[in-house]
């Protein structure tokens, strides 16, 4: 697809010439922040610059911590005290790196189901989604690495628990999980692999969040009404967009202020609100907690898991049919990983015509439903595996699947759209009054 008609940089002085003809950086820079933006995006596409902020404190805040802390299972834990009570700073590097991995999944979540309502995922951005997906899960593997990290006693059994899923995996599981440990238990081999891939993966998705960026420069931003900006002439392209500066990075930093403020209020009067108390106590493989429970941003995938007990018929058909290959155990893993894989194949799975969820009135619906199954499967992962609450998982875990494998196939054929604006340049209009030159109109005084 060709790229949206606009000026490009060109060089001035002989130094920028000599400079451009050799490494073009500051063309590439000045392209990157000029680049037309659809004039018409609201509050929801602040989250890319939240999630690029969040990565760069995750990186920085990390490289000073692991200066600090020995990779041991005898003094890992000392060492975090020696963070938290010795190094000049340490405890508040330490609750902005705690409480940034928390920020990092609130922003991604946002800007997946922001993704998911607008339709970001459909055709020419098909790429730009898969990309994003993987990022999900190389970040939910980072911080899972990283929670490991402490050796508190929620580190040790949640390591304990989470890898030992991989067991489950037939013929080959038992393999793969000494693999991963370097041991047949959770010791110092594990901590030494985990502590090493936690300090490298955040730069694989640094590399992968440029390639992101650099695959929706390509294609260009979706919208809020969903069409697609004319790229029949600048003149038209600039009816459309406006450059990404000023406009929209003043935006993006004044949204990122406010969220710091929340963010600074959490750091700086209640950081171990979402840490687990048991995580505060030294690991100690003879003593396991009354209830292993993941951190918050893995819950509602931590829900799908135990939500398919031996008892639920759909396992026991699986069990029957695969000669007892498929066991609760690991139907139970594919369906955590299902979850994640079913969101990557939106882009096929949603067969309506119309790319934004504005103008679909059924969809709204059965969308707005799909929030709150996310937010009640966090809540009811973080519960007893007894009770109501295992009943309670399998219906979230089967409307998230239903959704995505049921829903979406088949509103594309029922639903009737409401009709969209023709250009981005006529939504904006109607909802700010522009004039179509990319100024306000005058207000009137009925107004």
């Amino acid at each position: 697809m060709a790229g949206i008609p606009h000026d490009h940089y060109e060089p001035k002085t002989g130094g920028e010439k000599w400079l451009y003809r050799r490494l073009p950086i500051v063309g590439l820079l000045y392209d990157t922040l000029m680049i037309p933006t659809p004039r018409n995006l609201n509050w929801m596409w602040i989250w890319g610059i939240v999630l690029v902020f969040t990565l760069v404190l995750q990186i920085a805040t990390g490289v000073v911590l692991v200066m600090h802390y020995t990779p041991h299972v005898d003094m890992a834990f000392a060492s975090i005290e020696h963070i938290m009570r010795n190094v000049n700073g340490g405890h508040m590097i330490r609750y902005f790196h705690m409480n940034g991995a928390s920020l990092f999944f609130v922003a991604v979540y946002m800007h997946i189901f922001r993704g998911l309502y607008y339709g970001s995922y459909k055709a020419p951005r098909e790429v730009t989604w898969i990309i994003g997906i993987l990022m999900f899960v190389l970040m939910m593997g980072t911080a899972f690495m990283g929670y490991v990290l402490p050796w508190g006693q929620m580190s040790f059994h949640g390591t304990a628990v989470i890898t030992g899923l991989f067991g489950a995996i037939p013929f080959v599981g038992e393999a793969v999980q000494t693999w991963l440990l370097g041991a047949s238990a959770v010791g110092q081999p594990a901590l030494n692999r985990f502590f090493s891939l936690h300090y490298l993966l955040p730069f694989i998705l640094l590399g992968l969040t440029i390639v992101h960026v650099w695959a929706f420069h390509t294609t260009g931003n979706n919208n809020p009404t969903g069409v697609e900006v004319r790229r029949t002439s600048k003149e038209d392209a600039q009816k459309d967009t406006l450059p990404f500066w000023p406009y929209f990075v003043i935006k993006d930093l004044f949204a990122l202020a406010l969220i710091l403020v929340v963010f600074m209020i959490i750091v700086g009067f209640m950081p171990n609100y979402l840490g687990h108390p048991d995580n505060y106590i030294p690991a100690n493989p003879l003593a396991t907690p009354s209830h292993i429970v993941p951190e918050w941003y893995f819950l509602p995938f931590y829900a799908i898991l135990r939500a398919f007990t031996a008892d639920v018929w759909v396992v026991m058909f699986a069990d029957w049919i695969t000669f007892g290959i498929v066991d609760a155990k690991f139907f139970g893993v594919l369906a955590m990983f299902g979850a994640i894989v079913v969101m990557a194949l939106a882009p096929w799975l949603d067969t309506s015509s119309v790319r934004s969820g504005r103008y679909r009135p059924m969809f709204k619906w059965w969308f707005a439903l799909l929030v709150v199954d996310f937010i009640v499967l966090m809540w009811v992962g973080a519960m007893p595996a007894e009770g109501i609450y295992p009943y309670i998982s399998l219906i979230g875990s089967a409307y998230w699947f239903g959704y995505f494998l049921v829903i979406l196939p088949l509103l594309g054929v029922i639903e009737k759209p409401q009709p969209q604006p023709a250009t981005i340049e006529d939504d904006f209009n109607a909802h700010y009054g522009g004039s179509g030159d990319g100024k306000a109109a005058a207000p009137t005084p009925a107004e």
